[in-house]
């Protein structure tokens, strides 16, 4: 009976979340069809039955995150994990926010930046406002934000996604007999959400995050300092070059990173994990769904980064990243898919 309450009581906390998400954008687009309606804006909107099958493969997600839970894989109390302080502190600046974001959509500024925004020795790909966030991810304010833009873009389902590397991480860390006392780095870590993830589920393991943002990188240290256990070590650089000597880490994770990268730069991340891992060490890989594999979600995949500026995306729906992982030397690459995400999960021969 306790267990038949709690998973009741996270099927009503994630369907407030995604009602909430849904209450969100229908008013925000409403109030932005009136005040700034966007120009040459073109979208595809989803048939009856694309909105059926999504909203099934939500329920999937969901399904799959109780039983994780139940089976142990993370604590049962991480579903309910909720930044209220953020939510109640910084959902009015969302909303303040819009209008900027709408001005930038309709003027197609894609590289606007506050005058007290260092720029200076970034990535010419990372110089984006991705999201048409303000600042791009170069700002605390936009740091402050971030989690919850994107809680309300996937209609609360961020974090049962992101939860979705757990169970594989685990696994490989298991098998090479590292369960306990691993190092595990996370590429792109931004908020440090997901490294709250880890390390709530392998409260042992000595985890790693770097970023090119110092903003959300402060945000992760505030966030990860607030809760109990033991502070990942978190670094600002780029993934294309990792500051680690060479067969470090057990496991190397990333999320939502490989859609907002260009081509070449996927393929120098994938290299660098490849040589940070050590031989028999395991990487997990989280991102959109692709056409490869989700085609009868395509138009959703089009008017993705027509409605957010995403300048990478479209490549990387058809991008094969199996074979990616493969050219760097990593095997046993399998994938997955849950709701609107993939999952890349492979190892380094152990020989190697």
């Amino acid at each position: 009976m306790p267990d038949t309450i709690t998973k009741l009581a996270y099927q009503a906390f994630q369907q407030g979340k995604s009602y909430f998400g849904l209450a969100h954008k229908a008013v925000s687009t409403q109030v932005m069809q009136t005040v700034s309606p966007p120009k040459d804006l073109q979208t595809t909107p989803l048939d009856l039955k694309s909105l059926q099958l999504l909203q099934q493969r939500m329920g999937d997600l969901l399904e799959r995150d109780w039983q994780d839970a139940e089976a142990g894989v993370y604590p049962q109390e991480l579903l309910f994990d909720n930044p209220w302080d953020d939510f109640f502190q910084f959902y009015p600046l969302v909303c303040l926010d819009l209008p900027k974001i709408w001005e930038r959509l309709n003027k197609r500024d894609h590289h606007s930046f506050s005058d007290n925004i260092d720029t200076a020795g970034y990535p010419k790909y990372y110089l984006q406002n991705f999201h048409h966030q303000t600042d791009g991810y170069l700002s605390d304010m936009s740091a402050n934000l971030y989690d919850l833009q994107v809680e309300i873009l996937f209609n609360g389902t961020a974090d049962p996604m992101r939860r979705r590397i757990l169970a594989p991480l685990k696994q490989g860390l298991a098998a090479a007999g590292v369960e306990n006392g691993a190092k595990v780095l996370d590429v792109a870590c931004g908020t440090g959400r997901t490294l709250g993830m880890i390390r709530d589920a392998l409260p042992k393991t000595s985890l790693y995050g770097v970023d090119l943002s110092p903003a959300y990188l402060r945000k992760a240290n505030e966030d990860l300092s607030a809760k109990p256990g033991v502070l990942p070590q978190l670094v600002q650089a780029n993934g294309e070059k990792l500051p680690f000597v060479d067969n470090y880490f057990d496991g190397v994770v990333s999320v939502f990173l490989f859609h907002e990268l260009p081509a070449v730069a996927r393929q120098n991340v994938i290299n660098e994990m490849y040589r940070v891992v050590k031989p028999g060490g395991t990487v997990v890989l989280c991102d959109s769904i692709q056409r490869l594999d989700s085609p009868e979600f395509e138009a959703a995949m089009e008017n993705f980064p027509a409605m957010f500026h995403e300048p990478y995306y479209r490549h990387y729906t058809t991008d094969d990243l199996n074979l990616r992982l493969t050219d760097a030397g990593f095997e046993s690459v399998s994938n997955q898919v849950h709701f609107m995400s993939k999952y890349w999960v492979c190892r380094k021969p152990a020989a190697a």
